[in-house]
């Protein structure tokens, strides 16, 4: 038994854990990653990454399929999903391979296993132990699941288990239509499926902008996929081929398999955190403006954490810009809170929905209906949008006489425009501001240029 000692231990090695470990090390700190799978955690394996990877194969054969409409003669013969994962998979191992030459290279010391607590700033891993001046909590989250309702792996499924599918499902059911539920419901709608998502709030996306989800929905039907708005699901079980679905008033679908998106959990459960004063709140460990827990010199960041006022969305670049908040907070150098509401979010469906900001039932709470103003311009104005056979939307919402509130985006490709949108957000612009500057011709990013026009009072391309 080895009792080892270091400036910084960091108990999981995800999105929120590495970049806690890897600004760390650069400002000079001992550092000690606890990770018992693979560094780069849910994101970079289970998640983020092959996920998109999987929509852009899918965005592929939507392309193949539909390009006589562009001159192009093509034949669509169908998917390999084989050939799938081998690309995936070769995406996240690229992206592996240089995640640990990174954590390599800057001297950061890498235990592989299981860890747990075993003093107020110690990790026992097996027979060893490790104790920081300082310790991080990243442990991360998993897939939940409603009571009762039991993932096989098989025909009852979560996000982990569909990525790994050596199959496309000829019908398919997703129990929420969150992001990751749109997600794999246009994905396998690409690849050919017949999915139907079941939904108990009143629109797909509901945490985005009520404008936002309509538009989803608009373009959801016309590719065909289907979803129960407002539905509540029962309970499931087995057929001769697939998995039936009952909702409440005795609607009963069924489906080859039935892929539950209801949302993730905190991984914390057992890992000693309460032994050590740590608080936690449901599963999540909760934090201060800092990221610092209950107990002394403890640190948590990612999907495991919660904040006073609970909004506290769980992305993969929160993770980041908390573990870097957490390696400066520790080294003395001044920092800023987050402002989780400027955090940029995208759902990277066909179309994708990107926001950063308050949606418009937000900022009216906020500041009062009165106080707020808001403009949409449609897609069908914008050029690129146009040439790439888009339709969406920019809705952008201000104070009257006042700031950029918030900015929703609907529309192919239109994840890659948020990132102006945040900084108008973030840096306070006012809409007359943002109308000065010349956006690129022709241009997706045109879209936002015109939106802050028309909210000056100076609309270019738009009738009426």
């Amino acid at each position: 038994m080895a009792d080892n000692r270091c400036d910084l231990v960091i108990l999981g090695g995800g999105s929120g854990g590495y970049a806690t470990a890897l600004r760390a090390a650069e400002l000079g700190k001992s550092v000690v990653l606890v990770e018992k799978d693979k560094v780069g955690g849910t994101c970079l394996h289970r998640g983020c990454i092959p996920t998109k990877a999987l929509l852009h194969a899918g965005e592929i054969a939507d392309q193949a399929r539909e390009s006589a409409a562009f001159g192009v003669k093509t034949t669509f013969e169908g998917i390999d999903m084989p050939g799938v994962h081998k690309y995936k998979d070769s995406v996240i191992a690229k992206n592996h391979k240089g995640l640990t030459g990174l954590i390599k290279g800057r001297g950061i010391g890498v235990v592989e296993g299981e860890g747990r607590l075993a003093g107020p700033r110690t990790v026992q891993v097996g027979a060893d132990t490790y104790t920081g001046t300082n310790l991080v909590l990243a442990t991360g989250s998993y897939s939940r699941t409603l009571p009762g309702l039991d993932l096989d792996g098989d025909r009852v499924i979560a996000s982990e288990h569909a990525l790994q599918l050596d199959r496309v499902p000829a019908t398919a059911i997703v129990l929420g239509g969150g992001v990751i539920g749109c997600e794999f419901a246009s994905a396998w709608t690409s690849f050919g499926s017949k999915v139907t998502i079941v939904e108990a709030l009143p629109h797909l996306v509901p945490l985005e902008d009520g404008a936002s989800s309509k538009l989803l929905e608009r373009e959801f039907r016309r590719r065909g996929i289907r979803f129960k708005l407002g539905a509540r699901f029962e309970r499931a079980e087995p057929t001769d081929d697939g998995i039936r679905v009952h909702l409440g008033g005795g609607e009963t679908l069924d489906a080859e398999l039935l892929l539950v998106a209801v949302g993730r959990g905190p991984v914390s459960a057992g890992l000693g955190y309460e032994d050590q004063g740590v608080r936690v709140e449901r599963g999540f460990v909760t934090v201060d403006e800092y990221c610092r827990t209950s107990a002394g010199g403890v640190y948590a960041v990612g999907d495991l954490v919660i904040t006073s006022d609970g909004a506290h969305p769980q992305l993969a670049h929160v993770g980041f810009a908390e573990g870097i908040l957490v390696a400066e907070h520790l080294a003395g150098l001044p920092v800023v809170p987050i402002d989780y509401p400027g955090v940029p979010r995208i759902t990277y469906s066909h179309p994708e929905v990107a926001s950063v900001g308050y949606t418009e039932t937000q900022a009216a709470d906020q500041y009062g209906p009165d106080n707020i103003t808001t403009v949409t311009y449609d897609l069908s104005g914008n050029g690129r949008s146009a040439i790439l056979s888009t339709k969406g939307a920019v809705k952008v919402i201000a104070a009257k006489d006042g700031p950029v509130l918030g900015v929703h985006i609907v529309g192919d490709r239109v994840g890659e425009l948020i990132a102006e949108a945040q900084l108008i957000y973030n840096w306070e612009a006012l809409p007359a501001e943002v109308a000065r500057l010349i956006h690129p011709h022709p241009t997706q990013s045109e879209a936002i240029g015109e939106a802050h026009l028309l909210l000056a009072g100076k609309p270019l391309h738009v009738h009426g």
